[in-house]
């Protein structure tokens, strides 16, 4: 399994910084920003108000992953549109 691992710059705080993030996890953040009618910044800059230790990539994963968890046990029928094992595997 490859992984596209990209560091991208954002502002938090009116501060720039850099996080690397895989491809599948950059689009599922922008989804879960979307559907809260909010920026991407605006939520990473949330859970790096919040974290309380790891590094603000790993945060990012673990919001993520925590965001599809919980809509999969609210909507145990519905297709939650982004598998990120599936898309990754052949």
């Amino acid at each position: 399994m490859s992984s596209t691992v990209k560091k991208r710059s954002i502002i938090i705080g009116g501060h720039k910084t850099s996080i690397s993030l895989e491809d599948n996890f950059w689009t599922s953040l922008k989804d879960i920003a979307s559907a809260r009618r909010t920026s991407v910044s605006d939520v990473i800059a949330s859970l790096d108000a919040t974290r309380e230790n790891g590094n603000l990539s790993s945060a990012i994963r673990i919001f993520v992953l925590a965001h599809y968890r919980a809509m999969a046990v609210a909507h145990p029928q519905r297709d939650h549109g982004h598998d990120l094992y599936e898309a990754r595997c052949p």
